[in-house]
């Protein structure tokens, strides 16, 4: 069994600020990631901060589902979301500080709401994305430019 999996991902300028998603694979057309500072109705994509947001949030959602299915509940409803809270640092640096996920899946029956009583124990442990954040992820930079000739 491998014990690691791997995901390239990239991106293109496309104007400005402006970047297009490379997803591998994974064609998924209009992905722009938006960090040109426009007022929000203007912007074509969400900047990194919502994306990281999004897959916490996300992850999130899906590990609980997951985790109600284990035990064959569906949820057919479910409302989440995250406010990410951004601050500067020591530095004075801009700084993600804080993402307040909510999460609102509809339960329906008394065995659903014990299942889910059980999943809020453990779900989170099952986002890769949200214990990965909360443990501080290893990045590593690499900044090649060449002079063109």
């Amino acid at each position: 069994m491998n014990d690691e999996i791997k995901t390239k991902v990239g991106l293109s300028l496309e104007d400005e600020m402006i970047f297009r998603c490379e997803l591998g694979d994974m064609k998924v057309e209009d992905c722009y990631i938006d960090e040109t500072h426009k007022k929000e109705e203007e912007m074509i994509g969400p900047n990194p901060s919502r994306m990281l947001g999004m897959a916490v949030l996300g992850c999130l959602s899906a590990s609980f589902i997951f985790c109600m299915k284990k035990r064959d509940f569906k949820i057919d409803d479910l409302k989440a979301s995250a406010e990410v809270i951004i601050k500067r640092n020591e530095k004075g640096f801009w700084r993600v500080k804080q993402i307040l996920v909510d999460i609102k899946p509809k339960i329906e029956t008394e065995k659903m709401l014990k299942r889910a009583d059980r999943c809020e124990k453990m779900f989170q442990d099952y986002c890769i994305v949200t214990e990965a954040v909360r443990e501080g992820i290893d990045v590593q930079v690499n900044l090649d430019y060449k002079m063109k000739k």
